[in-house]
């Protein structure tokens, strides 16, 4: 398995050759690149990094790695242990670090890692940024410490406290109302760190809840995607009865999905709509997601009067235009809700909070707020690559069959997006796997799905 370097940070499968996976050789050379990056770029530097890391098998070894060649580096580490994301990067604002790294592969199954890059904002790097740690890794071009220079070792366990209280005091999360609502939640956190953290939220907002696969031993129970093919589990524990929804996150926890109390899914598209009719409603202003996301937010957005504005796919792509936009909330269509009035990034807490609280004000059922928004359907497709694949060259090919289309918008900032009146398709090569993923999103799961499997028959047609 190829290693893959891409905006989303470095991951691969752990074991193997050099070069080829994430290993231990390849942990030090890029770490040691990020470490001259941030040396080169930060003014009045703290001389420190924050690594915080979820609870893969394999996240031990990464995270020995990395604070040892850090310190190397010259570098003071502040571990903050099994954490995650979110935490990581508020854990880099509040402690004025340089930087951070998350050892974590978010959705990938229990065999990948990764090193996810942050700024001294506690932000992933730009491409450009990123592009520039890649070139320093490839010429080797480090210095390590000499031994009266290298850097000290720290563990600080206090962030996700800190973590939380900051939650708790965003003005529009109605702790009393929460609390006032008495509510009853399932939560799957696929045996990560979200077992850790998220019962220290739910019993601060007064939330009664009953853990699946809640033990952080990073040997995850089913597929880590929060997608209703993997979310069997959870959704018969609804079906029974006695809950008001369920809570599922990723094992970084920077993605959520919700289960309405009849067991049915919300719609992993639909947390970040719902969560930006709550914001809009008392914060009237622009939104932000990715090309492969809903038009739901989209009419949401225009009916409080904002303007949506689309981004490449990538976390850093949407928070870069949200601030160009001034967005009061944004995030991605797969359950990433970013919220700068807390900070620059997707976070799953932020997220729970600001959904009880629109579900405590309105007094009706998870089904029911459901209901409330704009009925569409997203189909998710992949074409698995084979190293011949020349993906630019078929995407140019697809943009220029629709181009000459009457009916047909063509969007070609990521990978192509085709807009109909009353339907999309989106391919684009993926950041974080070796294959093209074909969005398409229409009135009913047939026709998206039908429009899905089109394109990519055009596709294959193409090979």
């Amino acid at each position: 398995m190829t290693l893959i370097k891409s905006i989303s940070g470095i991951r691969g499968t752990i074991g193997g050759k050099t070069g080829d996976t994430l290993n231990p050789l390849d942990i030090v050379k890029f770490t040691s690149a990020y470490a001259t990056f941030i040396r080169r770029s930060v003014k009045n530097p703290s001389n420190k990094i924050v690594v915080g890391r979820d609870a893969r098998i394999s996240g031990a070894m990464v995270k020995n790695v990395v604070c040892g060649t850090l310190m190397g580096m010259g570098y003071d580490v502040v571990n903050i242990g099994l954490a995650t994301t979110p935490t990581t990067e508020l854990a880099v604002r509040m402690t004025g670090a340089d930087g951070g790294i998350i050892i974590t592969a978010s959705h990938n199954p229990r065999h990948w890692n990764a090193l996810k890059l942050l700024n001294a904002e506690g932000e992933f790097l730009t491409k450009d940024n990123g592009n520039e740690v890649l070139e320093i890794a490839a010429r080797e071009d480090f210095d390590f410490a000499d031994v009266d220079h290298l850097g000290h070792y720290v563990d600080d366990d206090s962030f996700d406290r800190r973590h939380i209280d900051a939650v708790l005091a965003l003005k529009l999360v109605d702790v009393e109302a929460i609390r006032n609502a008495h509510f009853k939640v399932v939560v799957d956190s696929i045996n990560s760190v979200g077992g850790i953290i998220l019962p220290k939220l739910l019993d601060a907002l007064g939330v009664t809840y009953k853990f699946l696969n809640g033990e952080a031993s990073g040997d995850f129970a089913h597929n880590p995607e929060p997608l209703e093919k993997n979310l069997g589990g959870i959704m018969s524990e609804l079906k029974n009865g006695g809950y008001d929804l369920g809570i599922v996150v990723d094992p970084d926890v920077d993605r959520l999905a919700f289960i309405c109390e009849d067991g049915k899914m919300f719609g992993e598209e639909y947390t970040l709509v719902s969560v930006a009719d709550y914001v809009l409603q008392y914060t009237p202003g622009n939104t932000v997601s990715n090309l492969s996301s809903t038009r739901a937010l989209r009419d949401i957005t225009e009916k409080h009067g904002g303007v949506y504005t689309p981004a490449a796919v990538g976390e850093v792509n949407v928070t870069t235009k949200m601030k160009e936009v001034n967005a009061v909330i944004g995030g991605e269509g797969n359950g990433g809700v970013i919220y700068p009035e807390s900070h620059y990034g997707r976070d799953a807490l932020v997220g729970i909070a600001l959904f009880l609280s629109n579900l405590a004000h309105k007094g009706v059922k998870v089904s029911e707020l459901r209901k409330e928004y704009p009925d569409y359907f997203i189909a998710k497709n992949r074409i698995d690559l084979t190293p011949s694949t020349d993906v630019d060259a078929i995407l140019e090919k697809v943009k220029a069959m629709f181009d000459a289309q009457p009916d047909a918008k063509v969007n070609d900032v990521d990978g192509v997006k085709i807009d109909f009146p009353d339907k999309w398709v989106h391919l684009r090569k993926s950041n974080t796997e070796p294959i093209i993923r074909v969005y398409s999103e229409a009135g009913s799961m047939e026709e998206a799905d039908r429009l899905g499997k089109q394109m990519m028959q055009v596709v294959y047609d193409m090979q």
